[in-house]
């Protein structure tokens, strides 16, 4: 958006001219045409309102889309405790000595 502002602010439209009407004054200047100081105030106008436009549709994009995020956070939340507490119940309920496997090669 910024370079199409800087674009349009550095070169104004020129007319077209064609071949039979280069005799008017217009055609045959090399000069840039002015823009006035009303076309440059409607033009600010109009990049503000493309701008706030703009705003609005991402505010209005981020506020539908937020309970999704929050839900995400919980549900991570949620797997995170449930993953911690497996972790602990398996280190209270299995005892260090009651592997099978550990306990018939301590016996050969």
């Amino acid at each position: 958006m910024w370079s199409l502002i800087v674009h349009i602010l550095r070169t104004p439209p020129f007319p077209i001219c064609f071949r039979s009407l280069s005799l008017l004054p217009w055609c045959s200047s090399s000069q840039r045409p002015q823009i006035s100081p009303a076309a440059f105030g409607l033009l600010f106008t109009g990049i503000s309102m493309a701008l706030m436009m703009f705003g609005i549709v991402t505010f209005v994009i981020g506020f539908v889309l937020m309970p999704l995020v929050i839900m995400l956070v919980v549900l991570f939340y949620f797997v995170g405790i449930v993953a911690k507490l497996s972790e602990i119940g398996r280190s209270i309920l299995s005892w260090p000595g009651s592997d099978p496997n550990k306990v018939a090669a301590g016996n050969k």
